[in-house]
């Protein structure tokens, strides 16, 4: 086994088509599944236009469900399932989805906006096998919290329900939606969430698409401030809690200018959307991302392996080339823009994405990230070799980190001078060294703790 490194380079090739990946590297690393428009909430921001008002009946029936659950597994073994809505707490059958994908290889987290999160919903997400929960908080202030969310005392229910998960030692992640009116207390935020226990605190930027294309988002100017700041605050916080752009890769830019040891250099960070993401709605359409509403395919008429494997749309964002300024900027293999809001701005997903205030000339030397994607059993001549037993375990490690995760274990068993990797070897990586960037192990290497 030999992953590739990570470390960012240098190319003099500056054509504007992204680099050709081979056949194999498409996989649906991460599925975000949207099991239902209904919720008691009714956030200006939300993509889907969440709200009570909408019908159960047009959601996909639990047998379908479970079909289609199968028909993603087929295609990748260990993807991570984010169940999410709506408000997926308000389906009866949540925990049996759950529970299913889950004995059967994917890693399941619930998208939530809290409020439901009660001590028994928490213990009967944790029996069905959910690993963790993303939990939105976008303010500390509760007259600016409840109002963004359209719902009195959200604020304090959602919070009552993370220290909850805390003491239960479910991992959850902190997700806030960044705009003119709360930037000045990411920092704050990102203390609270620190303090709260949260593995990762995600930074989302506004997509105008659903309700959102109501909202005036920020300026270019505003979101370089936001993004230089939140690469401060990676640093500060790393050891401890992950901090991540969502939905705005231009941050890229500032890490290779800013942050060269930064652990995001060791993960694949352009856009995913069509590429390694992919989104099913509640009436069982599939899009590139909750963002993007472009229909590639319909799960009622076509299996999940058809669509993913020879829709047209995927095939662009994965093979096609950018226009505009993304098109000439030497970072789009390492960012390559918001496609989402590039197609909702413009309606072309190949297009420039405005929210971006760098303007390349387009005559600089590409910046690559290279990520290793070989995950066998056995090393080639020279690596080290794997015991069956900590292979299998490897192999449950969810796709889209594993390499990384493979990476760092050789390493690590070189430097040391084992020969082989047993789980001996694997526990003695989770013990003295952080395997992603928290030294608070996430979800996918074992249950609460520090390292």
């Amino acid at each position: 086994m030999n992953p590739t490194s990570g470390t960012a380079t240098l190319s003099e090739d500056t054509a504007v088509a992204p680099a050709q990946r081979s056949g194999d590297s498409y996989i649906p690393h991460i599925v975000a599944w949207n099991l239902t428009k209904r919720c008691n909430l009714a956030c200006a921001h939300c993509y889907i236009s969440a709200g009570s008002w909408h019908a159960q009946e047009t959601e996909l029936s639990t047998e379908e469900c479970m079909r289609i659950l199968d028909e993603i597994l087929n295609v990748n073994s260990n993807p991570m399932l984010i169940l999410t809505g709506g408000e997926p707490l308000l389906r009866d059958d949540l925990e049996a989805i759950a529970e299913e994908a889950s004995s059967k290889g994917a890693t399941v987290v619930i998208g939530t906006n809290g409020t439901g999160l009660t001590e028994a919903r928490i213990d009967s997400l944790m029996k069905s096998g959910v690993k963790g929960v993303a939990v939105s908080i976008d303010s500390l202030s509760a007259k600016y919290h409840d109002r963004f969310r359209h719902g009195g005392g959200a604020l304090s229910e959602t919070q009552e329900a993370i220290s909850r998960c805390a003491e239960k030692s479910l991992d959850f992640v902190i997700q806030t939606t960044v705009t003119s009116g709360n930037r000045h207390e990411l920092k704050d935020l990102a203390k609270w969430s620190a303090d709260a226990g949260a593995i990762s605190f995600n930074v989302y930027f506004v997509v105008p698409t659903g309700r959102a294309e109501r909202m005036k988002g920020m300026s270019s100017a505003e979101n370089e401030e936001v993004l230089a700041e939140l690469v401060v605050l990676e640093k500060e916080y790393r050891g401890t809690m992950m901090i991540r752009s969502k939905c705005q890769p231009q941050i890229m830019r500032h890490v290779f200018e800013e942050s060269a040891d930064s652990p995001l250099l060791n993960y694949e960070t352009r856009c995913p959307c069509g590429v390694h993401y992919v989104r099913i709605t509640p009436e069982g359409k599939v899009t590139p991302c909750p963002y993007m509403p472009l229909i590639a395919g319909d799960l009622l008429t076509q299996s999940f392996k058809e669509i993913w494997e020879t829709s047209s749309v995927f095939t662009d964002l994965r093979e096609g080339d950018l226009s505009g300024r993304c098109g000439r900027c030497e970072y789009k293999e390492v960012c390559g823009g918001c496609r989402a809001r590039a197609y909702a701005d413009t309606g072309d997903y190949l297009g420039p994405d405005d929210s971006c205030a760098y303007d390349p000339v387009g005559d600089k030397p590409l910046v690559t990230s290279r990520v290793g994607k070989s995950y066998g059993q056995k090393a080639e001549e020279g690596n080290i070799e794997w015991t069956s037993e900590a292979y299998e375990k490897m192999e449950k490690i969810p796709s889209f980190v594993r390499g990384v995760v493979v990476e760092r274990l050789e390493k690590y068993a070189k430097d040391k001078g084992y020969e082989v990797i047993d789980m001996e070897v694997m526990k003695k990586v989770r013990e003295d060294m952080p395997v992603d960037f928290s030294k608070k192990r996430p979800f996918f290497l074992g249950r609460g703790g520090r390292a």
